[in-house]
C-alpha cells in the first residue's frame, strides 16, 4: 500500500459519521476519496489496488490528547510497579531490578490499592537498593520514593518544599530529584525510548499525539528530540506542548502552545491538587497552587497575542476556581473573542462545575480529560473517595456536564499515568462510575478521535472522520466476536432502530473484549501492520 497510488478496501465495516452500512472506503494520494458500498466503489476505482478487509472493521484512527512519551516508553521497557501491592512487594521487585552504580528507575506504584497503604521507609529502600540511586514515581507522577544516594545527587534538597527526610517527595523536591534523575539516563537511552513509544502509540491504532512536555517534565533537549523523531515518515504525529509560562519559549521549541502539564496544581493521590476545603484522609492539607490568577491571566494573554494555544494543568477546585479568574483577567486584556479564538486548553479538569464549565465554554476551552483516571480511582470505594469523601468524589470528572455545556472534550491517557489505550478509555466514558457523567459511545470515540485533532488547532470539519477529502487516518481492527446480533446485522448500535442510521461500534460493556489493532494509516502511510488480507 503506497500513499499515492488508489487502494480499495472491501468487505468489512467501515465506520463513517452518517451511514450504518459502508462496506468500502477509497483513498487516494492519502486522502479518503469515497466511502459506501462494496458495487459503487468497484465501478468508480476500477484500477484500485484492492484490500479484502474479511470481515474487518475500520474506524478514524485515534489521537491521544495527553502523553509523556520519554517517561512511557523508560517505563514499557523498565520496572512496572502498577502491579506491587504491598512494601514488602516494592522492596522486593527494587531489590531484584536494581543493578550496583547504574540509576534505577520505576513507575507505577499505587498505595491506595494496597490492603496496607504503608509505605516503604528511606532505610527499608536504601537497604533494598544496596546504595544505589532509585526513583520511584508514584502512579501520577506526582510524588516520588527514593534513595539516599538519589538524595546526596541533589544538593540543597532538603530545604524546599515537598522535602521529606523519610516518606515521598512532592512539590519542588520531586522536581528537583526527577531532574537528577533524568541526568542519568543517556541521550541514546532516551531517544530508544521514545521510538518505543510511538511504534506502540501505532499499534494501538493511534495516529497523533499530544506530547506535554516542559522543563520539569523531560527538559528542552527531550522535547525537541522526540519532535524530530516523530518528524520522520512512519511514526504518529506528535503535537508538543511546552509547560511554561509565557510564549516565547513555547515558541522557539516549535512548540504548539505554552500549554499541556503547565501546572495550577498537582494529583489527587499525592495530596497536591489544590482544593477549596482539607483533603479527607488529611485535613492538614488543601494541597497546593503553583499558578495564581494574575500569573495565568498574563500567561493566557501573552499566548493570546502570540497565535498560541495556553493552558494548564488543573486538577483541584481551587485550581479550577483560580484559572477560571485567570481567564476573567486575560479577558480585560485581549477581549473575548481573541480569547476565545485561540481555543486554549485545560488538562484534567476533574473538579469543575456546570456553571464553571460553562463560562470555560464561552471562552472556547478545550477540555483534555483521561477517563481511564474514573476506572481507577472513581467509586464509592476508590482513590478518590478516600481523598475526598464520597460526595465530592461522585462530582469528579463530569463528561456529560462539561459536554452539555460546551466545552469540547478531547481523550488522553496521561500515559504513563494510565494505559495507552483509546477502546478501553471509550469504554471507561460509556460506563462512568457516576452515572450521569457517562457519555453515549458515540461522543466518547469522537472525543478520542476526531476532537484529539480539534484540540490541536485543526478544525476544518473532516480530518479525524471517514468522508471524502479527509486524510486517511485509520485504523482496521479484528472484531471477530466482539459485536451483537440484531435483526439486520451483527453489530451493536448506538440506536436500536435500523432505520436510524447510526454507524456501529464494537460492544463496549464492562466484560467484553475490545478490538485488535490489525493496521494503522497516516496519511495513506501504514505506520503498524499485522493484516493479513482475505484472499
Amino acid at each position: 500500500m503506497t500513499n499515492d497510488s488508489t487502494t480499495l478496501l472491501l468487505g468489512g465495516r467501515i465506520y463513517t459519521p452518517s451511514s450504518s452500512d459502508a462496506t468500502a472506503m477509497a483513498v487516494s494520494g492519502g486522502t479518503v476519496v469515497w466511502a459506501g458500498q462494496d458495487a459503487p466503489a468497484r465501478a468508480l476505482h476500477p484500477d484500485a489496488e484492492v484490500v479484502d478487509l474479511g470481515g474487518a472493521f475500520v474506524t478514524p484512527a485515534f489521537v491521544d490528547a495527553h502523553v509523556h512519551a520519554t517517561a512511557t516508553g523508560l517505563h514499557l521497557a523498565g520496572l512496572d510497579l502498577t502491579t506491587v501491592r504491598s512494601a514488602a512487594g516494592l522492596l522486593a521487585a527494587v531489590r531484584e531490578a536494581v543493578v550496583p552504580g547504574q540509576v534505577l528507575l520505576a513507575h507505577g506504584w499505587d498505595e491506595s490499592t494496597w490492603a496496607d497503604p504503608r509505605l516503604p521507609s528511606r532505610a527499608e529502600l536504601d537497604d533494598a537498593a544496596g546504595g544505589a540511586p532509585v526513583y520511584l514515581s508514584r502512579v501520577d507522577v506526582h510524588s516520588a520514593l527514593v534513595s539516599s544516594a538519589l538524595t546526596a545527587l541533589t544538593p540543597g534538597i532538603d530545604s524546599v518544599p515537598g522535602w521529606s527526610a523519610d516518606g515521598p517527595l512532592t512539590r519542588d523536591a520531586h522536581h528537583r530529584v526527577r531532574a537528577a534523575t533524568r541526568a542519568a539516563v543517556t541521550r541514546d537511552q532516551r531517544q530508544a525510548a521514545q521510538r518505543t513509544f510511538l511504534r506502540t502509540a501505532a499499534a494501538r491504532g493511534i495516529v497523533s499525539v499530544h506530547e506535554c512536555g516542559g522543563p520539569d517534565i523531560g527538559g528542552a533537549e527531550d522535547f525537541t528530540d522526540l519532535l524530530a523523531l516523530a518528524a520522520h515518515p512512519g511514526l504518529p504525529e506528535v503535537v508538543g506542548y511546552w509547560g511554561e509560562l509565557g510564549a516565547d519559549r513555547a515558541r522557539a521549541l516549535g512548540a504548539r502552545g505554552a500549554a499541556g502539564d503547565l501546572f495550577a496544581d498537582g494529583a489527587l493521590g499525592s495530596r497536591t491538587a489544590a482544593l477549596t476545603s482539607p483533603y479527607t484522609d488529611d485535613p492538614t492539607t488543601s494541597g497546593a497552587r503553583y499558578a495564581d490568577a494574575t500569573a495565568i491571566g498574563d500567561h493566557l494573554a501573552a499566548c493570546t497575542e502570540a497565535g498560541l494555544q495556553a493552558g494548564f494543568h488543573v486538577i483541584g477546585d481551587a485550581a479550577a476556581a483560580e484559572v477560571l479568574e485567570g481567564f476573567r483577567l486575560a479577558e480585560k486584556q485581549v477581549g473575548q473573542r481573541a480569547l476565545a479564538a485561540r481555543h486554549h486548553r485545560l488538562e484534567h479538569l476533574e473538579m469543575v462545575t456546570a456553571d464553571q464549565a460553562r463560562v470555560f465554554a464561552e471562552w472556547g476551552v478545550i477540555a483534555s480529560v483521561q477517563p481511564l483516571f474514573d476506572q481507577a480511582w472513581g467509586g464509592t470505594s476508590g482513590m478518590y473517595a478516600e481523598r475526598l469523601g464520597t460526595e465530592r468524589a461522585a462530582a469528579m470528572n463530569p463528561f456529560a456536564a462539561l459536554a452539555a455545556e460546551g466545552v469540547v472534550l478531547a481523550f488522553g491517557s496521561d500515559t504513563p499515568v494510565t494505559a495507552l489505550d483509546p477502546w478501553a478509555a471509550v469504554r471507561a466514558a460509556v460506563h462512568h462510575r457516576t452515572p450521569q457523567s457517562r457519555l453515549s459511545a458515540r461522543a466518547a470515540f469522537t472525543a478520542h478521535t476526531r476532537a484529539g485533532h480539534r484540540a490541536a488547532g485543526v478544525n476544518d470539519g473532516v480530518t479525524g472522520s471517514l468522508v471524502p477529502g479527509a486524510p486517511a487516518h485509520y485504523a482496521i481492527w479484528d472484531a471477530t466476536d466482539l459485536v451483537v446480533a440484531t435483526a439486520d446485522t451483527r453489530v451493536q448500535r448506538w440506536s436500536t432502530d435500523p432505520r436510524s442510521g447510526v454507524p456501529p461500534l464494537p460492544r463496549l460493556e464492562p466484560d467484553s473484549p475490545l478490538p485488535r489493532c490489525l493496521r494503522t494509516v497516516r496519511g495513506g502511510t501504514v505506520l503498524y501492520d499485522e493484516f493479513t488480507p482475505a484472499s
